[in-house]
Protein backbone atom coordinates (compact mmCIF):
# COMPACT_ATOMS: atom_id res chain seq x y z
CA UNK A 1 0.00 0.00 0.00
CA UNK A 2 1.39 3.51 -0.79
CA UNK A 3 2.14 5.40 2.24
CA UNK A 4 0.21 8.87 3.37
CA UNK A 5 4.02 10.81 2.42
CA UNK A 6 3.56 9.34 -1.70
CA UNK A 7 0.38 10.00 -1.65
CA UNK A 8 -1.32 12.08 -4.28
CA UNK A 9 -2.09 15.55 -2.50
CA UNK A 10 -6.32 14.86 -3.79
CA UNK A 11 -5.72 11.20 -1.93
CA UNK A 12 -3.94 13.20 1.32
CA UNK A 13 -7.20 15.54 0.91
CA UNK A 14 -9.37 12.01 1.85
CA UNK A 15 -7.12 9.90 4.43
CA UNK A 16 -5.21 13.26 6.24
CA UNK A 17 -7.05 14.42 9.64
CA UNK A 18 -7.88 10.54 11.08
CA UNK A 19 -8.11 9.56 14.37
CA UNK A 20 -8.23 6.07 15.29
CA UNK A 21 -12.26 5.54 16.40
CA UNK A 22 -12.38 4.34 12.26
CA UNK A 23 -15.46 6.90 11.64
CA UNK A 24 -15.79 8.02 7.86
CA UNK A 25 -16.93 11.02 9.06
CA UNK A 26 -14.89 13.53 11.58
CA UNK A 27 -16.73 13.48 15.21
CA UNK A 28 -18.01 16.97 16.48
CA UNK A 29 -16.36 17.65 19.92
CA UNK A 30 -18.96 20.45 21.28
CA UNK A 31 -17.17 20.51 24.82
CA UNK A 32 -15.71 23.53 25.85
CA UNK A 33 -13.80 21.87 28.39
CA UNK A 34 -13.15 18.68 30.01
CA UNK A 35 -13.03 17.22 33.91
CA UNK A 36 -9.65 16.05 35.34
CA UNK A 37 -8.99 13.96 38.73
CA UNK A 38 -6.91 15.73 40.52
CA UNK A 39 -4.63 18.96 41.08
CA UNK A 40 -1.87 17.61 39.33
CA UNK A 41 -3.61 16.78 36.23
CA UNK A 42 -5.27 20.15 36.26
CA UNK A 43 -2.23 21.64 36.76
CA UNK A 44 -0.77 19.43 33.56
CA UNK A 45 -3.31 20.34 31.52
CA UNK A 46 -2.98 24.28 32.08
CA UNK A 47 0.79 24.01 30.99
CA UNK A 48 0.23 21.74 28.21
CA UNK A 49 0.97 23.31 24.56
CA UNK A 50 -1.27 22.95 21.90
CA UNK A 51 -2.95 20.11 23.52
CA UNK A 52 -6.14 18.79 24.33
CA UNK A 53 -7.56 17.60 27.55
CA UNK A 54 -8.32 21.17 29.66
CA UNK A 55 -10.10 23.85 27.88
CA UNK A 56 -11.40 24.03 24.19
CA UNK A 57 -10.04 27.59 23.33
CA UNK A 58 -6.17 25.65 23.72
CA UNK A 59 -7.24 22.86 21.96
CA UNK A 60 -10.46 21.17 20.42
CA UNK A 61 -10.20 17.51 19.20
CA UNK A 62 -12.25 18.39 16.02
CA UNK A 63 -9.97 21.27 15.45
CA UNK A 64 -7.10 19.20 15.71
CA UNK A 65 -8.26 16.83 13.36
CA UNK A 66 -8.73 19.58 11.04
CA UNK A 67 -5.22 21.18 11.89
CA UNK A 68 -3.40 17.69 10.85
CA UNK A 69 -5.25 17.36 7.71
CA UNK A 70 -3.72 21.23 6.77
CA UNK A 71 -0.47 20.25 8.23
CA UNK A 72 -0.24 17.00 6.10
CA UNK A 73 -1.64 19.18 2.96
CA UNK A 74 1.06 21.41 3.17
CA UNK A 75 3.79 19.27 3.90
CA UNK A 76 4.62 20.76 7.63
CA UNK A 77 5.08 20.16 10.97
CA UNK A 78 2.04 21.72 12.37
CA UNK A 79 -0.99 24.10 11.95
CA UNK A 80 -2.91 26.31 13.82
CA UNK A 81 -7.22 26.89 13.31
CA UNK A 82 -8.23 30.19 14.34
CA UNK A 83 -12.03 32.19 13.94
CA UNK A 84 -11.58 33.34 10.24
CA UNK A 85 -8.82 34.54 7.98
CA UNK A 86 -8.02 38.03 9.69
CA UNK A 87 -7.80 36.22 12.80
CA UNK A 88 -5.43 34.17 11.97
CA UNK A 89 -3.45 37.05 10.75
CA UNK A 90 -3.82 39.04 13.60
CA UNK A 91 -2.66 36.09 15.56
CA UNK A 92 0.54 35.53 14.01
CA UNK A 93 1.74 39.20 13.62
CA UNK A 94 1.02 39.75 17.28
CA UNK A 95 2.61 36.78 18.31
CA UNK A 96 5.82 37.60 16.08
CA UNK A 97 5.84 41.81 16.21
CA UNK A 98 6.45 44.15 19.09
CA UNK A 99 6.09 47.86 19.04
CA UNK A 100 9.51 48.79 16.72
CA UNK A 101 9.25 46.01 15.13
CA UNK A 102 8.94 46.43 11.08
CA UNK A 103 6.95 44.43 8.76
CA UNK A 104 7.27 44.26 4.89
CA UNK A 105 4.18 43.73 2.98
CA UNK A 106 3.27 43.79 -0.83
CA UNK A 107 1.68 46.76 -1.77
CA UNK A 108 -1.16 44.43 -3.23
CA UNK A 109 -3.23 42.31 -0.87
CA UNK A 110 -6.49 41.53 0.19
CA UNK A 111 -8.10 45.03 1.91
CA UNK A 112 -8.48 43.21 5.69
CA UNK A 113 -5.04 42.47 5.65
CA UNK A 114 -4.08 46.56 4.50
CA UNK A 115 -6.26 47.54 7.02
CA UNK A 116 -4.92 45.52 9.59
CA UNK A 117 -1.64 46.76 8.93
CA UNK A 118 -2.72 50.31 8.26
CA UNK A 119 -4.98 50.83 11.33
CA UNK A 120 -3.65 48.28 14.77
CA UNK A 121 -0.17 47.99 13.61
CA UNK A 122 0.65 51.35 12.98
CA UNK A 123 -1.07 51.80 16.13
CA UNK A 124 0.85 49.62 18.32
CA UNK A 125 4.34 51.10 16.85
CA UNK A 126 4.35 48.61 14.24
CA UNK A 127 6.64 50.10 11.17
CA UNK A 128 5.18 48.71 7.93
CA UNK A 129 7.27 49.61 4.72
CA UNK A 130 5.04 48.30 1.16
CA UNK A 131 6.97 46.95 -2.12
CA UNK A 132 5.83 45.88 -5.50
CA UNK A 133 5.68 41.89 -4.54
CA UNK A 134 6.11 41.28 -8.25
CA UNK A 135 9.78 42.44 -8.22
CA UNK A 136 10.73 39.49 -6.11
CA UNK A 137 14.49 41.42 -4.95
CA UNK A 138 12.01 44.95 -3.08
CA UNK A 139 11.32 42.00 -0.27
CA UNK A 140 15.33 41.52 0.12
CA UNK A 141 15.71 45.36 -0.46
CA UNK A 142 13.26 46.41 2.27
CA UNK A 143 14.58 44.24 5.08
CA UNK A 144 15.50 46.16 7.89
CA UNK A 145 18.40 43.82 9.62
CA UNK A 146 17.88 43.65 13.43
CA UNK A 147 14.37 45.41 13.14
CA UNK A 148 12.64 43.55 10.12
CA UNK A 149 10.51 40.87 12.10
CA UNK A 150 8.20 39.52 9.58
CA UNK A 151 7.69 39.60 5.43
CA UNK A 152 3.89 39.46 4.65
CA UNK A 153 2.85 38.24 0.93
CA UNK A 154 -0.16 37.07 -0.56
CA UNK A 155 0.43 34.72 -3.75
CA UNK A 156 -2.19 35.09 -6.36
CA UNK A 157 -3.00 38.21 -5.04
CA UNK A 158 -6.64 39.60 -4.43
CA UNK A 159 -7.71 40.33 -6.96
CA UNK A 160 -5.08 41.46 -9.35
CA UNK A 161 -4.01 38.12 -8.93
CA UNK A 162 -0.07 38.63 -9.12
CA UNK A 163 1.96 36.26 -7.88
CA UNK A 164 5.12 36.25 -5.33
CA UNK A 165 8.14 34.11 -6.70
CA UNK A 166 8.27 31.97 -3.75
CA UNK A 167 11.56 30.70 -4.16
CA UNK A 168 12.82 33.79 -3.96
CA UNK A 169 10.97 34.73 -0.83
CA UNK A 170 11.70 31.68 1.44
CA UNK A 171 15.12 32.43 0.68
CA UNK A 172 15.50 35.69 2.33
CA UNK A 173 17.25 35.56 5.66
CA UNK A 174 16.19 36.89 9.15
CA UNK A 175 12.68 38.15 9.32
CA UNK A 176 9.90 35.30 9.22
CA UNK A 177 8.22 35.07 6.10
CA UNK A 178 4.32 34.52 5.82
CA UNK A 179 2.26 33.67 2.57
CA UNK A 180 -1.54 34.00 2.23
CA UNK A 181 -2.02 31.27 0.11
CA UNK A 182 -5.52 31.35 0.12
CA UNK A 183 -6.80 31.67 -3.89
CA UNK A 184 -4.21 29.07 -4.25
CA UNK A 185 -5.58 26.48 -1.40
CA UNK A 186 -3.26 23.97 -0.33
CA UNK A 187 -4.11 21.80 -3.62
CA UNK A 188 -2.95 24.78 -5.91
CA UNK A 189 0.30 25.34 -3.85
CA UNK A 190 2.64 24.58 -0.87
CA UNK A 191 4.88 27.85 0.41
CA UNK A 192 6.40 26.31 3.04
CA UNK A 193 8.10 23.70 0.83
CA UNK A 194 10.18 26.77 -0.66
CA UNK A 195 11.32 28.35 2.71
CA UNK A 196 8.67 30.19 3.70
CA UNK A 197 7.90 30.03 7.15
CA UNK A 198 4.70 29.94 7.64
CA UNK A 199 1.54 29.17 4.98
CA UNK A 200 -2.21 31.24 5.97
CA UNK A 201 -5.60 30.72 4.55
CA UNK A 202 -8.52 32.17 5.07
CA UNK A 203 -10.35 28.19 5.12
CA UNK A 204 -13.46 30.19 4.64
CA UNK A 205 -13.15 30.05 1.16
CA UNK A 206 -11.81 27.40 -0.98
CA UNK A 207 -11.22 24.65 1.79
CA UNK A 208 -14.30 24.18 3.82
CA UNK A 209 -16.00 25.16 -0.13
CA UNK A 210 -19.55 25.33 0.87
CA UNK A 211 -20.19 29.14 1.82
CA UNK A 212 -21.07 27.47 6.05
CA UNK A 213 -17.62 27.77 7.88
CA UNK A 214 -15.51 31.16 9.07
CA UNK A 215 -11.99 29.31 9.53
CA UNK A 216 -8.92 30.30 8.98
CA UNK A 217 -5.58 28.35 9.46
CA UNK A 218 -1.52 28.67 9.25
CA UNK A 219 0.75 25.98 8.82
CA UNK A 220 4.61 25.65 9.62
CA UNK A 221 7.54 24.19 12.11
CA UNK A 222 6.18 22.99 15.13
CA UNK A 223 8.32 25.56 17.42
CA UNK A 224 7.23 28.47 15.58
CA UNK A 225 3.15 27.54 15.60
CA UNK A 226 3.61 26.69 19.31
CA UNK A 227 4.90 29.78 20.10
CA UNK A 228 2.06 31.30 17.92
CA UNK A 229 0.22 29.20 19.59
CA UNK A 230 0.78 30.71 23.36
CA UNK A 231 -0.52 33.88 21.89
CA UNK A 232 -3.57 32.97 19.98
CA UNK A 233 -5.39 31.55 23.49
CA UNK A 234 -4.93 35.21 24.63
CA UNK A 235 -5.60 36.70 21.36
CA UNK A 236 -8.80 34.36 21.48
CA UNK A 237 -9.24 33.93 18.05
CA UNK A 238 -10.18 30.41 18.45
CA UNK A 239 -11.40 28.03 15.85
CA UNK A 240 -15.21 26.48 16.34
CA UNK A 241 -15.38 22.76 16.74
CA UNK A 242 -18.69 23.32 14.34
CA UNK A 243 -16.67 25.40 11.56
CA UNK A 244 -13.59 22.93 11.88
CA UNK A 245 -16.13 19.84 11.12
CA UNK A 246 -16.80 21.76 7.91
CA UNK A 247 -13.57 22.74 7.64
CA UNK A 248 -12.71 19.09 7.22
CA UNK A 249 -15.89 17.98 5.30
CA UNK A 250 -14.97 20.61 2.58
CA UNK A 251 -11.33 18.81 2.45
CA UNK A 252 -12.40 15.69 1.09
CA UNK A 253 -14.05 17.09 -1.72
CA UNK A 254 -10.88 19.87 -2.42
CA UNK A 255 -9.49 18.02 -5.24
CA UNK A 256 -13.05 17.44 -7.54
CA UNK A 257 -13.89 20.26 -6.71
CA UNK A 258 -10.69 22.52 -7.51
CA UNK A 259 -9.77 20.76 -10.55
CA UNK A 260 -13.69 21.17 -11.82
CA UNK A 261 -13.20 24.81 -10.64
CA UNK A 262 -10.11 25.63 -12.33
CA UNK A 263 -10.96 23.90 -15.74
CA UNK A 264 -13.99 26.16 -15.99
CA UNK A 265 -12.34 29.08 -14.65
CA UNK A 266 -9.66 29.22 -17.79
CA UNK A 267 -12.08 28.37 -20.47
CA UNK A 268 -14.54 31.32 -19.54
CA UNK A 269 -11.23 33.51 -18.74
CA UNK A 270 -9.98 32.49 -22.56
CA UNK A 271 -13.97 33.14 -23.79
CA UNK A 272 -14.19 36.63 -22.35
CA UNK A 273 -10.54 37.53 -23.20
CA UNK A 274 -11.77 37.07 -26.55
CA UNK A 275 -14.85 39.58 -25.83
CA UNK A 276 -15.64 42.88 -27.47
CA UNK A 277 -16.94 44.24 -24.40
CA UNK A 278 -13.83 42.96 -22.62
CA UNK A 279 -10.50 45.24 -22.30
CA UNK A 280 -8.78 42.59 -19.69
CA UNK A 281 -8.95 39.15 -17.72
CA UNK A 282 -6.49 38.61 -15.70
CA UNK A 283 -5.99 34.71 -14.83
CA UNK A 284 -2.68 33.05 -14.01
CA UNK A 285 -3.71 29.71 -16.35
CA UNK A 286 -3.54 32.46 -18.99
CA UNK A 287 -0.46 32.53 -21.52
CA UNK A 288 -1.05 36.24 -21.51
CA UNK A 289 -1.01 36.85 -17.74
CA UNK A 290 2.76 38.37 -17.33
CA UNK A 291 3.75 35.86 -14.96
CA UNK A 292 2.45 32.49 -16.65
CA UNK A 293 5.65 30.85 -16.70
CA UNK A 294 6.31 31.31 -12.48
CA UNK A 295 2.86 30.07 -12.19
CA UNK A 296 3.51 27.24 -13.95
CA UNK A 297 6.56 27.08 -12.10
CA UNK A 298 5.14 27.00 -8.38
CA UNK A 299 1.28 26.24 -9.05
CA UNK A 300 -0.08 22.71 -9.55
CA UNK A 301 -3.54 24.15 -10.06
CA UNK A 302 -4.18 27.78 -11.32
CA UNK A 303 -7.23 27.99 -8.96
CA UNK A 304 -11.13 29.22 -9.44
CA UNK A 305 -10.81 33.32 -9.42
CA UNK A 306 -9.96 35.22 -12.56
CA UNK A 307 -10.86 39.16 -12.52
CA UNK A 308 -12.36 40.97 -15.59
CA UNK A 309 -11.94 44.26 -16.97
CA UNK A 310 -14.86 45.91 -18.84
CA UNK A 311 -14.78 48.48 -21.60
CA UNK A 312 -17.32 51.73 -20.41
CA UNK A 313 -15.69 51.70 -16.68
CA UNK A 314 -18.19 51.72 -13.50
CA UNK A 315 -21.49 52.13 -15.29
CA UNK A 316 -20.50 49.49 -17.80
CA UNK A 317 -19.41 47.30 -14.32
CA UNK A 318 -22.58 48.00 -12.62
CA UNK A 319 -24.73 47.07 -15.65
CA UNK A 320 -23.15 43.27 -15.97
CA UNK A 321 -23.83 42.37 -12.32
CA UNK A 322 -27.74 43.51 -12.71
CA UNK A 323 -27.67 41.69 -16.19
CA UNK A 324 -26.78 38.08 -14.52
CA UNK A 325 -28.94 35.83 -13.78
CA UNK A 326 -27.27 32.66 -13.16
CA UNK A 327 -23.53 34.38 -11.49
CA UNK A 328 -24.70 35.83 -7.85
CA UNK A 329 -23.26 39.20 -6.17
CA UNK A 330 -21.47 38.44 -3.19
CA UNK A 331 -18.22 39.21 -1.52
CA UNK A 332 -16.31 35.67 -1.35
CA UNK A 333 -15.42 32.97 -2.96
CA UNK A 334 -14.49 29.24 -3.51
CA UNK A 335 -17.81 27.92 -2.62
CA UNK A 336 -20.42 26.03 -5.13
CA UNK A 337 -21.88 28.86 -6.63
CA UNK A 338 -20.44 31.58 -9.19
CA UNK A 339 -19.67 35.14 -7.71
CA UNK A 340 -19.06 38.14 -9.23
CA UNK A 341 -17.90 41.23 -6.79
CA UNK A 342 -16.93 44.97 -7.89
CA UNK A 343 -13.93 45.34 -5.94
CA UNK A 344 -13.55 49.20 -5.59
CA UNK A 345 -17.11 49.26 -3.64
CA UNK A 346 -17.00 46.27 -1.24
CA UNK A 347 -13.89 43.62 -0.73
CA UNK A 348 -11.33 46.77 -1.52
CA UNK A 349 -14.00 49.58 -0.66
CA UNK A 350 -11.36 50.78 2.80
CA UNK A 351 -8.07 51.11 0.40
CA UNK A 352 -7.08 55.00 -0.58
CA UNK A 353 -7.91 55.68 -3.78
CA UNK A 354 -4.43 56.25 -5.23
CA UNK A 355 -3.58 52.53 -3.81
CA UNK A 356 -6.31 51.41 -5.90
CA UNK A 357 -5.33 53.04 -8.54
CA UNK A 358 -1.76 51.99 -8.03
CA UNK A 359 -2.25 48.13 -7.84
CA UNK A 360 -5.27 48.15 -11.00
CA UNK A 361 -8.58 48.28 -9.00
CA UNK A 362 -10.17 49.75 -11.31
CA UNK A 363 -13.63 50.80 -11.25
CA UNK A 364 -14.37 48.75 -13.98
CA UNK A 365 -12.31 45.58 -12.37
CA UNK A 366 -14.69 42.20 -11.57
CA UNK A 367 -13.79 39.46 -9.36
CA UNK A 368 -15.20 36.13 -10.48
CA UNK A 369 -14.91 33.08 -8.58
CA UNK A 370 -16.34 30.21 -10.77
CA UNK A 371 -18.52 27.49 -8.84
CA UNK A 372 -19.53 24.03 -9.99
CA UNK A 373 -21.58 25.07 -12.66
CA UNK A 374 -21.42 23.63 -15.89
CA UNK A 375 -19.41 25.91 -18.04
CA UNK A 376 -22.23 25.90 -20.96
CA UNK A 377 -24.52 27.67 -18.35
CA UNK A 378 -21.75 30.34 -17.17
CA UNK A 379 -21.00 31.36 -20.75
CA UNK A 380 -24.40 32.01 -22.00
CA UNK A 381 -24.93 33.93 -18.49
CA UNK A 382 -22.13 36.22 -19.46
CA UNK A 383 -23.22 36.41 -23.31
CA UNK A 384 -26.57 37.35 -22.34
CA UNK A 385 -25.61 39.99 -19.64
CA UNK A 386 -22.40 41.40 -22.04
CA UNK A 387 -24.79 42.00 -25.01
Amino acid sequence: MTSAADQEPETRAITAGRDESGSLAPALWASSAWDVHDLDGAHAGATAVHTVGNYSRYANPTVQSFEHAIAELEGTESALAFASGMGAIASTVFALCSRGDHIVAQRAMYAGTLSFLNGPCQRMGIDVTYVDGCNANEFAAAVQPGKTTLILAETPSNPQFELIDLAALGAIKGPFTMVDSTLATPLGQQPCKYGVSITMHSATKGIAGHNDATLGVIAGEKELIDGIWSYSVLHGATASPFDALNGLRGLRSLGVRLRHQSETALRLAEWLSAHPAVNKVNYPGLPSHPQHDLAKRQMQQFGSLFSVDIKGGVQAARRLTQQLKLIRNAPTFGGPDTLITHSATSTHLSVDPAVKTATGITDSLLRVTVGLEAFEDLRSDFAAALA
